[in-house]
């Protein structure tokens, strides 16, 4: 069993930059993928991006290539997402996920444990 803690997030004006961290108990086996999704008010859940535990295949949505980078300390079992030039559409409640064996993994129903979600607000 796998239980994910968030933190971070908040607010920040456009072009800032903010961290968020999620921390697994439980253990993350090499064929884990972990990953990101964000959910703005009316919208569905969405893809932000992902990583293999083994730190291999780090995949992003074209929305935030290049402004986001997702990485991992498996010392501290702790995935982190990295948000630089952040922009108002960035604005969502976002969430951390794992999953073993996820073949894509752009796919929410893939991933079988969640965080319980941070909000990021991006605005001047």
């Amino acid at each position: 069993q796998v239980q994910l803690e968030q933190s971070g997030g908040g607010s920040v004006q456009p072009g800032g930059s903010l961290r968020l961290s999620c921390k697994a108990s439980g253990l993350l086996f090499s064929y884990y993928v972990t990953g990101w999704f964000r959910q703005a008010p009316g919208k569905e859940r969405e893809f932000v991006a992902a990583i293999r535990w083994t730190g291999a295949g780090a995949r992003y949505d074209d929305s935030v290539k290049g402004r986001f980078s997702v990485s991992r300390d498996v010392d501290k079992n702790t995935l982190y997402l990295q948000m630089d030039i952040l922009q108002p559409e960035d604005t969502a409640l976002y969430y951390c996920a794992a999953g073993a064996y996820v073949g894509d993994f752009t796919r929410s129903n893939q991933y079988a444990y969640w965080g319980q979600g941070t909000q990021v607000t991006v605005s001047s």
